[in-house]
């Protein structure tokens, strides 16, 4: 009996200490982060059961289910209305072009070939799209950017043509920082940015001319994701206002183009990339047709809660998407594209950040939204839903820390931020770094535009400061080259592929168990603050934030 009396005030003692001491509270929950939980969140999430969780599948259902589960599991509570899930209408559009793109330039024809020179296809919510002498205009990087006294739209109407137009921004390979943002892309040369200024301008159509280093990726990605039937959102209108037909042209299908036409590619390209470039029409009339099948359907994000105390209507956003890509075409005998890293490791990143949130003895100001979109992979579709339809006010929205793609090679010295220089965020990471032996590192290719390539960029487009981090280029154990090549590898023999799948044999995951361990810090740290972190003079999302 006496030693019973012993352990229970012992463990009286001990929780007084916990509840009196915030740090040993803290360094308790973040212990709880641990690599055999991640193994095992990866290895079932990513497993085949999961069919490469595509939306609309029965992937889904079970990718769902498993993320209700944990998310039980852990301790969150529902954070929409009292349901873990927050649905998403969407519409599937199957596209199914014609085999050939006829170009009818100067008294000549130029034949361009479906998948080998040409992808198309079309918001549009209607089956059949013909564009018939649809004339042809070179818009050089097809921006208005009043801001940089930039239009590549000037002086010209181009309603009812097809637009053709050069990937990334005028500032890519100049190395003038202050042109742009140098090789740092902007909105503005995301090929997403431009359907739309091509829509809004009122052109029919429009082709971006794809070179692999501007754009970030080869043409194989850009066949990958084209050939697929796409998820978008479900519109008001039909989508009626979008171009008839948005698509991608190879760099040898534009240099033949524009060469019948009578210009040099390479010239036309220092051309647009100097103030004062006006738009001209090629002399060249575009023929093509397409069919196209439409499903509507409700996909869904999954978000749990857990509430702060005395500011618990100011909210801190984690984010990974669940999804994938489903299964696909077979490759080496393989037809399931898992996903176990795009996006299983990360969303085992989360789902620990989460835990560790729910074991501190005292819960933090805040609340803490644990976010899981759909639909990511199809266009950031999920977290936009989310962004357009906040189940929290976006103007007691703190911060959101998302990730993506978090590669299972081992400790890293650095934290890359991709988007680095966007907003303070930057800044509570550089402060923080140094306690867990780890330094802030610039993305190295800024010019991909990756900042505007995952969930976060949904929270950024409405004001709200969002981070993209986590350790890849100075690998801890094998340096920068090493670091550099085991990324590039698997990029180039994993990415968007079965080969995406858990291995135990060449797997390392401590380096996601330190991401996890630092950007939870972070997120207690805002959790535990009054102030909310703000945009930095030059983004262009600074203005948004006070619209809220």
């Amino acid at each position: 009996m006496k030693n019973i009396c012993c352990l229970i005030l012992a463990s009286f003692f001990s929780f007084l200490i916990l509840s009196c001491n915030p740090k040993a509270d803290y360094k308790n929950a973040e212990e709880t982060i641990n690599g055999n939980d991640i193994t095992r969140i990866v290895k079932e999430f990513g497993s085949d059961a999961f069919q490469g969780r595509k939306p609309f599948t029965a992937g889904e259902d079970s990718a769902v289910n498993f993320l209700i589960r944990e998310y039980k599991r852990i301790g969150l509570e529902p954070a929409n209305n009292g349901s873990y899930l927050q649905e998403v209408p969407m519409v599937e559009i199957t596209d199914l072009p014609d085999d050939k793109m006829i170009i009818n330039v100067n008294k000549q024809s130029l034949e361009l070939l479906y998948k080998t020179d040409f992808v198309a296809f079309s918001k549009q919510l209607v089956n059949e799209i013909n564009l018939e002498n649809s004339e042809i205009v070179f818009a050089g990087y097809g921006i208005v950017a009043p801001e940089y006294n930039w239009n590549d739209y000037e002086g010209i109407d181009v309603k009812g043509k097809t637009i053709v137009v050069f990937v990334n921004d005028p500032s890519f390979g100049t190395n003038q920082e202050d042109f742009f943002k140098g090789n740092a892309m902007t909105y503005y040369g995301r090929w997403t940015y431009k359907y739309e200024e091509a829509a809004r301008q009122g052109a029919k159509g429009i082709l971006i001319v794809h070179e692999t280093e501007p754009a970030g990726y080869p043409w194989s990605v850009v066949l990958n994701g084209a050939t697929i039937p796409k998820l978008y959102l479900q519109p008001e209108d039909n989508y009626m206002s979008m171009c008839a037909v948005e698509g991608w042209i190879t760099l040898d299908a534009a240099k033949k183009l524009f060469s019948l036409a009578g210009y040099d590619l390479n010239e036309l390209k220092e051309q647009a990339k100097k103030k004062g470039f006006k738009p001209f029409l090629l002399n060249a009339q575009l023929n093509f047709s397409m069919h196209s099948d439409h499903r509507f359907a409700t996909s869904k994000n999954v978000l749990g809660i857990l509430p702060g105390t005395d500011r618990a209507d100011e909210i801190i956003v984690y984010s990974s998407h669940w999804d994938h890509l489903g299964i696909g075409t077979t490759l080496n005998g393989d037809s399931i594209y898992n996903g176990a890293v795009d996006n299983g490791t990360t969303t085992a990143w989360m789902l620990e950040i989460a835990e560790a949130f729910t074991n501190l003895k005292n819960r933090p100001s805040r609340s803490i939204l644990i976010f899981s979109p759909t639909s990511e992979e199809q266009g950031l579709l999920g977290s936009e839903y989310y962004a357009e339809h906040p189940v929290f006010p976006l103007n007691k929205t703190v911060a959101n820390i998302n990730n993506d793609l978090m590669l299972p090679y081992g400790r890293h010295k650095d934290i890359m931020i991709t988007g680095y220089g966007q907003s303070e965020l930057d800044d509570y990471l550089k402060k923080i770094a140094p306690e867990y032996d780890r330094y802030i590192m610039p993305d190295p290719n800024p010019h991909t535009g990756m900042y505007y390539r995952a969930d976060h960029f949904s929270f950024a487009k409405v004001g709200v400061p969002a981070l993209f981090a986590r350790g890849n280029c100075d690998s801890r154990e094998h340096g920068k080259e090493c670091a550099l090549k085991m990324e590039k590898d698997w990029l180039t023999h994993f990415y968007h592929k079965p080969a995406d799948q858990y291995d135990s044999s060449t797997w390392d995951l401590s380096g996601i168990v330190d991401d996890a361990k630092i950007l939870f810090r972070l997120g207690f740290e805002l959790a535990n603050d009054t102030v909310f972190p703000k945009w930095k003079d030059g983004s262009e999302f600074k203005e948004l934030r006070k619209q809220q």
